[in-house]
């Protein structure tokens, strides 16, 4: 549906084959420039002598700077604003919940800091709503097959879920199989210049896991915040983290869905079934 999806199948000649990977490439690492943004300053942050400023205030101060602009420069427009605000929020009460519990931990201090938990993580989060409604647009995505009300129920359920399992049994793994049971027969619809692709979208869910969880290793390296096993040395994040970020991101995705997916958009979506079909000029 959303992040990195990549055909099914590619086109038989290898150089169009290429074309169209690294087409693919550059769309996405477009669709990624608040992310990347985000990252390179909390990286930078890491090395800039004391300042009279606390680095996670510096921080917000940046991610709010970073959205100003991306507004101001059209790359995000209005229905992207709701859908990056709400992955902001979601974000933040995750943050504080996980905080409390020793889950991690923002050891600096802050002025904008409140519970343990300064208000630049919220754009973590956000990040991840910049892109999926950056990634909507640049692979003029479509869905089929999709199911809003059930998909949606079932990663409320999952976000419940990770806040909860600490003292009520954690269901993650039969909420994992029933987000495959519901999204089993949807697929996300993408073009790359005038070639149509596919795939299933709980692959897609698996593949934002995984990317997010790269990009989690570098930020805990910056120092954007600490496992309790990296607080005397930056160790990689738990893999187990993978897996837990492709069932979290259900909850971001339904989010971009509501603010961009189209109904009347599947059946011609769905027309496409081939890989890789050239669509009308």
């Amino acid at each position: 549906m959303y992040l990195p999806t990549v055909g099914l199948r590619l086109p038989r000649r290898p150089t169009h084959a290429l074309r169209q990977l690294v087409g693919f490439g550059l769309r996405q690492g477009a669709s990624c420039a608040f992310a990347v943004a985000l990252l390179a300053g909390v990286g930078a942050s890491s090395l800039l002598p004391e300042l009279p400023v606390a680095r996670y205030d510096l921080l917000f101060g940046y991610g709010v700077l970073l959205s100003l602009v991306f507004h101001l420069a059209g790359w995000e427009r209005g229905r992207d604003l709701a859908v990056i605000a709400g992955c902001h929020l979601l974000g933040l009460v995750f943050e504080y919940v996980k905080v409390a519990l020793g889950s991690w931990s923002y050891p600096e201090p802050a002025v904008l800091k409140f519970g343990g938990v300064p208000l630049y993580g919220g754009f973590l989060y956000a990040a991840v709503g910049s892109y999926i409604c950056a990634v909507w647009r640049r692979l003029e995505l479509e869905l089929s097959g999709y199911r809003p009300g059930a998909t949606a129920v079932v990663a409320g359920a999952l976000y419940l879920n990770f806040l909860t399992h600490h003292w009520l049994p954690d269901l993650r793994w039969p909420l994992a199989a029933l987000l495959v049971l519901v999204t089993a027969r949807a697929r996300v619809h993408y073009t790359v210049g005038r070639h149509a692709y596919w795939m299933p979208m709980p692959l897609s869910f698996v593949l934002i896991g995984f990317f997010l969880w790269l990009a989690e290793n570098i930020a805990t390296y910056a120092g954007a915040w600490r496992y309790p096993y990296q607080l005397d040395g930056w160790e990689p994040v738990s893999v187990q983290k993978f897996g837990a970020w492709a069932l979290l991101v259900s909850v971001l995705c339904v989010l971009g869905a509501a603010a961009h997916h189209r109904p009347g958009t599947a059946a011609r979506a769905g027309a496409g079934a081939a890989h890789g079909v050239p669509r009308n000029p």
